[in-house]
């Protein structure tokens, strides 16, 4: 696909992470009911909320990796490998985990319900589709994969940290205080599984279509 087009797919990519995120953040910051099922927070805590979740994270991250991809599709280097493998890594988990865990317990409606699937559903599909269009290709590998699952242990230690001291979670199967300490982590490991199959699959897809794309020149 020619630079123009790449440009462009990256664009969109783009413009719905950030218009998902600033929708978000406006229900957060009126008192929406996607962070908090039965009461609303201050607006100090809502807002430290909104940028606890791991989805708004790595929305953001391919926010930001799409943008650069739309102004250079042809970057290249150690720090922007690592980074768009997280965003690419990321943002499937993200899909993925709202999907088969987290998808069954919400009821949102409107506004609410249109950031929820924005977050979770549209620009996962939105990212992947575009990568495996557009690429980058030859930019994933093992060490691009390990050095990408370090942003997520570290969300991990801050989210179990902070959940210890203010006795709030993200998300049901990190909930110590629910499930302890044993239940918590089994599904940790679950899903650092889930992290190194995913980062697997994305070396080996890149590896294929990457030999499509030298074919095809």
């Amino acid at each position: 696909m020619r630079p123009t087009s790449a440009r462009a797919v990256h664009l969109v990519v783009a413009v719905v992470a950030l218009a998902a995120l600033v929708l978000q953040l406006v229900l957060v910051v009126r008192g929406g009911r996607v962070l908090d099922e039965t009461a609303v927070p201050p607006l100090s805590t809502r807002l430290v909320r909104f940028f606890s979740y791991f989805t708004v994270l790595s929305n953001l991250l391919v926010a930001v990796t799409s943008t650069l991809s739309a102004t250079d599709p042809e970057r290249d280097g150690e720090r922007w490998r690592v980074a768009h493998t997280a965003s690419m890594v990321g943002i499937t988990i993200t899909g993925l985990v709202h999907w088969f865990l987290l998808r069954p317990l919400l009821d949102l409606h409107g506004a609410d319900a249109l950031a929820d699937k924005l977050l979770h559903v549209v620009v996962p599909l939105l990212a992947v589709v575009a990568w495996v269009v557009v690429g980058p290709r030859r930019r994933t590998s093992s060490r691009s994969v390990a050095l990408s699952l370090l942003w997520p242990v570290a969300w991990t230690v801050y989210t179990l940290a902070r959940g210890a001291v203010v006795d709030w979670y993200p998300y049901p199967f990190l909930d110590v205080g629910e499930l302890g300490w044993g239940r918590v982590l089994v599904n940790m490991v679950g899903i650092a599984v889930l992290f190194a199959l995913v980062g697997l699959a994305l070396v080996g897809a890149d590896r294929v279509l990457g030999r499509r794309s030298t074919r095809s020149t």
